[in-house]
């Protein structure tokens, strides 16, 4: 069974892989890959004929991805070429082939794994998945682990994603296969990403922080220089946080760190505002002021420049406090300033996690 991908676009606009990806995904998900990924200018109609012949004599699955103008055209073409008609979910058919179509102007990516799911069936592939949830795990760890698990069992897929520090491994494998050596699978990377692990399920970041605090009767606070709010927006989006979220302080300004969290005026002269005097004194002052069990606090430089004390783009500190004492992390973040920004909020929410787990 082989997988093809077309995706029919505007030549001027440059391709970019973010516009295909939930597709990549979805069939990953079911075990299936595309085999070619096409991008064909749709105003080149030489060019999409010679693919979608190409589909219709090499490839068992195609989806193609299209503005929905083409939706008649591609119809009139593809049915006699394949000697059947589209249904009314777009989709063409027969014992030995699938063509679909979505489209890209108000299609639903939630459709690719209707599609996807479609084929497993179709074709009997079944699969099961099981998930590891890990923030910061280094490329090469991730590496290390798949080659482990793909000794105990060399049938399986690993389908690795990483999204600003936070990484999702979606394992795969067959319905048949014993669950022994699944749940040995999993402990090979439990074991090997301990320390970067917060969920052995497929769940956001900001949900397992959440219902942690919600397990350990805990209350949070945040105080947020260059992440400007972010984490506090991730965790509102989980459903009943008022349970555990006390409040939210953006402290950009110098004047604002001192006010609202009591950081010392000499600490910032002294240190900077991107420290990790700063940053300690800022976790401490929501912890002080007795409103919260655990505190996190950010300050950082995101860019696209530096400030004026010569420390470099992507310097970053966080804090977490507890009753008991404030600790402080220092990184070195790289990328553009959404990046740096997105992955510092990632890495904050883990290490709440991690500190109170």
């Amino acid at each position: 069974m082989k997988n093809c991908l077309v995706v029919l676009k505007n030549k001027k606009i440059i391709s970019d892989t973010a516009e295909y990806a939930p597709a990549l995904r979805a069939f990953a998900s079911e075990g299936m890959y595309f085999d070619k990924t096409a991008i064909v200018a749709y105003d080149c109609s030489k060019d999409i004929v010679c693919q979608l012949k190409d589909c219709r004599e090499n490839y068992t699955n195609t989806v193609i991805m299209c503005p929905r103008s083409m939706e008649g055209a591609l119809k009139e073409f593809l049915e006699p070429l394949y000697g059947a008609k589209f249904d009314m979910a777009g989709t063409l058919e027969g014992e030995d082939f699938t063509v679909f179509l979505y489209f890209t102007d108000g299609g639903n990516a939630a459709t690719y794994s209707k599609i996807a799911q479609h084929v497993g069936k179709k074709f009997g592939k079944k699969v099961g998945k099981s998930f590891i949830k890990a923030v910061g795990a280094p490329r090469s760890e991730i590496l290390r682990a798949v080659e482990s698990a793909k000794k105990i069992n060399p049938s399986l897929e690993c389908n690795v994603y990483e999204n600003y520090g936070d990484c999702t491994i979606e394992i795969v494998y067959s319905e048949s296969d014993s669950k022994m050596v699944v749940d040995e699978v999993v402990r090979t990377f439990a074991l090997a990403l301990d320390k970067y692990i917060y969920a052995l399920e497929d769940i956001t970041l900001a949900m397992r922080l959440y219902q942690l605090l919600k397990l350990r009767r805990m209350t949070i606070s945040c105080a947020e220089s260059f992440t400007g709010g972010g984490i506090g927006q991730r965790l509102v989006e989980v459903p009943g946080i008022s349970e555990v979220y006390f409040e939210g302080l953006n402290t950009y300004s110098n004047e604002s760190k001192e006010e609202r969290l009591g950081v010392n005026e000499m600490t910032i002269k002294s240190t900077g505002a991107v420290s990790a005097e700063t940053a300690y004194e800022m976790a401490e002052g929501l912890i002080r002021q007795g409103h919260c069990d655990v505190a996190v606090a950010t300050t950082g430089i995101a860019g696209p420049k530096s400030d004026n004390t010569k420390k470099p783009v992507g310097l970053c500190y966080i804090s977490v406090g507890l009753k008991d004492g404030v600790s402080v992390y220092k990184y070195n973040f790289t990328g553009d300033r959404k990046t740096i920004t997105n992955t510092a909020i990632n890495y904050a929410l883990f290490l709440v996690y991690s500190a109170i787990k």
